[in-house]
């Protein structure tokens, strides 16, 4: 008997050329646009109307969605959206924390 061995530990989930979060984004938006359909239908759109709408969307979807998982890859899309918390600059109002001696926790190194 032969057991076949998992190559893929520790590499991301990718589908179809989607890294990781991007295959999420791509189900939630084909959700998103499947109860769209269904809500046009039951306003009163004619199929004919309903169809190429949402075809045109998912179309759009696909495309943009793939887009960024080739431009960003795993996780740059993160990375890119945590830089808005980063500050632009800091403000000290005294010198008095680069001038004050060592702490007593930490001992002094002397040659």
């Amino acid at each position: 008997m032969s057991y076949q061995i998992n190559k893929g530990i520790n590499r991301p989930i990718e589908f179809k050329g989607l890294k990781a979060q991007y295959i999420g984004y791509l189900g939630g938006g084909l959700v998103v646009l499947l109860v769209l359909f269904a809500i046009l239908y039951l306003v009163g759109f004619a199929v004919y109307l309903c169809v190429p709408i949402v075809g045109g969307l998912g179309g759009l979807l696909f495309y943009k969605v793939f887009a960024l998982s080739h431009k960003y890859g795993e996780h740059g899309l993160m990375k890119r959206n945590a830089r808005r918390y980063l500050p632009d600059h800091l403000k000290f109002n005294s010198r008095k924390l680069f001038y004050e001696k060592r702490s007593t926790n930490i001992p002094d190194i002397q040659s």
